[in-house]
């Protein structure tokens, strides 16, 4: 009985931030209906199915007010919204019964209440026979290599599986053949409603969500085609802030201007933003990953005191879209692991400390192909100059890095911290901050190893001053310059972590002459300006 109830209360609170959300959206929209007048230039298209099912997540609130603004800057809005087109969807994917359907009743209403009083162009699902016969029969490797029309569809749709199946390496089985079938089905029709309606309307941008989940990626795909312009947006790094890039959004590709150096205000304002992260007091996306820090234990600090020196590895999340950018000197984190461990049982005299990531072990969220799984198969145990530290154990990185000789990483963003920690860091994957010269990032997978092998070869490395001041240049410009602050329009919902809803402010809120936030947006968008805060 309490558990029902509780479900009951739940459901009330997320109808309530619903239907505030409705309200607020209606006002502003009357607001702008009764005082803006829409110019004649082409609209900008707008696409989100991959944020969210019901409610309003952090980007399908990002997305939202950016259409606000626009409308309240005069330019002609289209948002392409999804009505039972996508057979499943990402998120309404039932990873242990893809067959099931998902559920587009609930999204459909929570898109109608969104979008109200907005030019929406609803799409729906066609079958496409043709494609289907080609389908018939692939097993999962062809499935994922298929081209339909020179449209590389399996390619497209495999950031898609990867996510919602928790995995990198998909098993050929019924069930994935079957998801991967019904994602190359709704990844065409997305491309052929997509391209219908740029035919019709020659939109001057679009604007979509991450750009990597299929429908979005096959929206871009159908926008590059035609020469347009298209943006997407990831939250930021700061809470309810947005990245919005030309490139691809989950790459977190912010140029940092040669001449940009941190000043002492913003030495110090980096600084106190760090002070709190090595504490733990942070969140991504809505989600606090560390319950508690804690210091190293007292075993594990014993135990390091009877060896040369100590190297902690950082792991990320295989299945995180991210990943596909980082795989430049190996084909997947396990491949890089993998070497890893070939080079630690050459050198007992060395402590090695595998962190896992704790995102692997998140409520909803957890890893079917975890590092801890890849510890045990392959009896790591049984190196004793080995520590794993599992990903639901909350101790301190920043202890770890303290302690180490060098640290290294894929792609995580703590090489970045360890780096303006002053820590020589080693990384082996395409990161956040590879772009300019933060950390020791080889250019081949041998340069790697042959550096791999000579800093455990050495009693001292030397980190280079220019790392750690890029390295805050890097971090800096990330957290204040391109991450978007919306937390002026968007507070937490009290239902979904990560949720959010609107708060009560005027329309005036969202003009570029008053909010330099949406000045950095719109010009973005409309002008080709790059997304950044001249903080």
């Amino acid at each position: 009985m309490k558990n029902f109830l509780n479900r009951v209360r739940r459901r009330l609170d997320h109808e309530i931030a619903l239907q505030s959300n409705h309200l607020r959206i209606n006002k502003l929209t009357r607001m702008i209906e009764s005082s803006v007048c829409q110019s004649e230039q082409s609209p900008i298209v707008l696409f989100n199915a991959s944020t969210r099912l019901s409610g309003l997540s952090q980007n399908a609130g990002f997305s939202l007010l950016t259409s606000l603004a626009l409308r309240a800057d005069g330019v002609p809005v289209i948002h392409f919204v999804c009505d039972h087109g996508l057979s499943p969807c990402v998120l309404g994917t039932d990873r242990d019964d893809p067959a099931a359907s998902p559920p587009c009743r609930e999204c459909v209403r929570t898109s109608r209440l969104a979008y109200a009083g907005a030019d929406v162009h609803w799409f729906s699902h066609h079958n496409n026979p043709e494609l289907e016969d080609q389908l018939d029969g692939l097993d999962l490797s062809h499935l994922l290599t298929f081209e339909f029309q020179h449209i590389p569809l399996g390619k497209l749709i495999l950031p898609s599986m990867r996510w919602i199946l928790r995995r990198h390496h998909l098993q050929d089985h019924a069930d994935n053949r079957f998801l991967a079938r019904a994602y190359i089905l709704s990844a065409w029709n997305v491309y052929s409603e997509f391209s219908l309606l740029l035919a019709s309307c020659s939109p001057q941008a679009v604007v979509v969500f991450n750009g990597m989940f299929y429908p979005e990626a096959l929206a871009r795909l159908a926008a590059h085609e035609k020469g347009l312009p298209v943006y997407s947006h990831e939250v930021g790094m700061l809470p309810y802030s947005a990245f919005f890039t030309e490139r691809e959004a989950t790459a977190y590709p912010v140029a940092v201007d040669n001449n940009f150096q941190l000043n002492e205000d913003q030495d110090a304002r980096l600084d106190q933003y760090l002070a709190n992260r090595f504490q733990g007091k942070f969140q991504t996306a809505g989600v606090k990953f560390w319950p508690e820090m804690k210091q190293l234990d007292r075993a594990i600090s014993e135990k390091a005191a009877s060896y040369r020196a100590l190297v902690p590895i950082f792991t990320n999340v295989i299945f995180d879209t991210s990943q596909s950018h980082a795989n430049i000197l190996f084909e997947h984190m396990f491949d890089w692991l993998n070497l890893v461990v070939e080079k630690i049982k050459q050198h007992p005299e060395i402590l090695f400390i595998i962190r896992a990531h704790p995102d692997e072990v998140r409520p909803g969220k957890e890893s079917r192909e975890s590092v801890a799984e890849w510890y045990d198969a392959n009896h790591l145990s049984d190196i004793h100059q080995l520590v794993f530290i599992p990903p639901d154990e909350f101790v301190s990185s920043y202890d770890l890095i303290q302690r180490a000789k060098f640290v290294m990483v894929y792609n995580s963003t703590v090489g970045l911290e360890a780096s303006i920690m002053g820590k020589p860091v080693l990384c082996a994957g395409k990161a956040r901050y590879t772009q300019i010269p933060t950390v020791f990032f080889p250019d081949t997978r041998k340069e790697y190893e042959n550096l791999l092998i000579d800093f455990l070869a050495r009693d001292n490395i030397e980190q280079p001053q220019r790392f750690v001041r890029n390295a805050r240049r890097v971090l800096y410009s990330q957290l204040f310059r391109a991450s978007i602050p919306f937390d002026q329009y968007l507070e937490e919902d009290g239902v979904w972590r990560g949720y959010v809803k609107f708060k009560d402010f005027n329309l005036e809120d969202l003009m570029r002459e008053r909010s330099d936030v949406v000045k950095v947006v719109l010009d973005g968008i409309l002008k080709e300006k790059p997304f950044i805060r001249d903080l």
